[in-house]
């Protein structure tokens, strides 16, 4: 009598077989403009139990615990590919994004969730705050398969926007499932103000301290071991993401919060040890991609397409408001007085993403036993589907609409219709760039041109920016670090 392995080739295959249909799904489906993420989900939908694969899958436990770590290597990823020097021009608004803007973005489609799902209160906010942030790993992965190139400026805010903003929504869900068991039990009084303020400043006082040490040592630590050659990248790869779970899981074991720890380990290291981590860049997308997949899929497969019908026209209702009204609302009041144009606000408002983290936080008040949570879950899921296939899939024909897609400068006749005809030094006097095209000349015209361009956009410039002056328009064509090296002119 031989063991029987069939209880290890069977899960075997099938996963294995799941992934590989997955990614030979999504390079077709690429092609034409939709998400991998997308792929990944409906092959775990297919798979599920309402599905032609017929596999009955309903542990929540496994499903949080992999999307928890899935989420941290993703987050440690984008992390490690975030530049410093972006941080001129995108830190403050993504910070005000991923702070205020989350809490607009979870008021406005809390009152929508209450009007259409019939819910109390707490339930509508805790819906909210589900879905009140965007998702990193679908931005950092759309943003890169989308074809485009975007201005440093709307760029920066939504890579850096979206690797912040989910400890905010972590640490409202988390509040406010406090808040609706309390009310359940008719407790509320249990939760105060200063307990609230208390958490939140412990969550993120914990994570900033957590995320930056822990950045700076490892960064301290590869530069002592060297580039060498004994390993190669893939296996200071595996350090990295070794050490970022351990950050993580320590980080929210302490009360912090682990995903803002985990994402500045990975700045941090990826800009101190920039020579050492580079090297390692491949086999952490190859990290980030798996984790990707196992997560997408196993959140498709938790996924029951019959009981999610039962709330699909309420949710869609939902996840309109958001994509619509509350998006839109929170992306204005955030970046207007960062001086952002019409034409950004837009697309940053249309690219509000949302991937996986509403799926897996849609988890937590199934863990907690909240009355409800399976309509949480579903509604969850619908955003994300809606989000992944109307904003996903247009996220190239939004930026060339809304002209934040930058040409490349070989493409000569692209470049001429952003920057126009003309290339100008951005040194040159400005009194003599207005006697040669007949321009008005501006009271501070002892300056340069690239001094006056900067001074008329009172914000600090990225390619791309322009002002007027008279008839013509006056563009940052090319930038060395901080300073305009040349300008655009286009007349008429």
């Amino acid at each position: 009598m031989f063991l029987s392995l069939d209880f290890l080739t069977l899960p075997l295959l099938a996963a294995a077989a799941l992934v590989f249909l997955s990614v030979l799904a999504g390079v077709v489906s690429a092609r034409v403009g939709f998400s991998f993420l997308l792929v990944f989900l409906t092959v775990g939908i297919l798979a599920g139990e309402d599905g032609p694969g017929g596999f009955v899958f309903n542990d929540f436990r496994l499903s949080f615990w992999v999307g928890n770590v899935a989420l941290a290597v993703i987050l440690l990823d984008g992390g490690l590919r975030t530049d410093l020097t972006t941080f001129r021009t995108g830190l403050r608004p993504s910070l005000v994004l991923a702070t205020v803007g989350v809490v607009v973005c979870t008021g406005i489609t809390a009152t929508a969730a209450w009007a259409l799902l019939d819910l109390s209160w707490p339930l509508a906010l805790l819906v909210g705050a589900i879905v009140g942030s965007t998702d990193a790993a679908a931005v950092f992965s759309l943003l890169k398969s989308s074809g485009v190139k975007l201005n440093e400026r709307v760029a920066a805010t939504l890579e850096i926007e979206s690797g912040m903003n989910d400890p905010m929504a972590v640490y409202l869900t988390l509040t406010f499932i406090a808040v609706a068991l309390a009310a359940m039990a008719g407790e509320t009084e249990s939760i105060t103000a200063l307990s609230v303020v208390r958490s939140l400043v412990e969550q993120f006082g914990y994570g900033t301290i957590a995320g930056l040490a822990s950045g700076f040592g490892l960064a301290g630590l590869l530069k002592r071991l060297g580039r060498g050659t004994d390993g190669g990248g893939g296996i200071r790869a595996l350090l990295i993401v070794s050490g970022g779970l351990a950050v993580f899981a320590g980080t929210t074991w302490f009360g912090g919060s682990g995903f803002l720890a985990v994402y500045l380990m990975g700045m941090i290291t990826g800009n101190r040890a920039r020579r050492q981590v580079r090297t390692s860049l491949s086999a952490m997308d190859g990290y980030a991609w798996l984790a990707q997949a196992g997560m997408f899929l196993l959140l498709g497969l938790l996924v029951n397409p019959t009981e999610l019908l039962r709330t699909i026209w309420p949710a869609l209702g939902v996840s309109a408001v958001l994509m619509l009204v509350a998006r839109p609302i929170s992306v204005w009041l955030c970046l207007a007085p960062f001086r952002f144009n019409r034409y950004e606000m837009t697309f940053i408002s249309w690219v509000g993403l949302r991937g996986a983290v509403p799926i897996v936080l849609a988890v937590f008040p199934v863990m907690a036993g909240v009355q409800g949570a399976q309509t949480f879950f579903n509604v969850a899921f619908v955003v994300v589907l809606t989000s992944l296939l109307l904003q996903g899939s247009t996220i190239a024909w939004a930026a060339r609409r809304t002209h934040v897609a930058l040409p490349d400068l070989d493409d000569t006749e692209h470049a001429r219709l952003v920057f126009g005809d003309f290339v100008m030094d951005a040194s040159t006097p400005l009194e003599d760039l207005c006697g040669f095209y007949g321009l008005p000349v501006p009271a501070e015209s002892n300056v340069s041109v690239g001094q006056w361009l900067r001074y008329e956009l009172h914000r600090p410039p990225v390619v791309g920016d322009a002002a007027q002056l008279g008839k013509a328009e006056v563009s940052v064509r090319e930038m060395n670090a901080n300073r305009i090296t040349r300008v655009g002119i286009k007349l008429g």
